[in-house]
């Protein structure tokens, strides 16, 4: 497997989103937490397997959250671009693509 670096304002987003569904319910945060987590680690036993859009990011869909985690397998490593809410403010991240790691 390779190594998998999570993009430290996707980290941010992570936490703050844990954070405000925790707050909406209790449970709830540490369910999308796992949820997240599970995600990651699918992504990271197989990151082909999801397809490549635009800006050649790939993009794993989550089935009970709102979200796209948008990541980059590159020939050394997975790079978590972003956890993304599908709803709010498109393209966002994009600017992060000018910096990998």
């Amino acid at each position: 497997m390779k190594p998998l670096i999570i993009d430290e304002e996707a980290e941010l987003e992570l936490a703050g989103s844990v954070a405000f569904y925790e707050e909406r319910r209790s449970g709830l945060g540490l369910d999308f937490h796992a949820a997240a987590k599970e995600a990651v680690r699918r992504i990271a036993t197989a990151p082909e397997r999801w397809p490549v859009g635009k800006h050649d990011t790939r993009r794993y869909v989550m089935s009970r959250f709102p979200f796209v985690i948008h990541y980059i397998d590159m020939p050394d490593k997975l790079w978590i671009v972003a956890f993304a809410h599908a709803k709010r403010k498109p393209g966002y991240w994009i600017k992060r693509l000018q910096s990998p790691p």
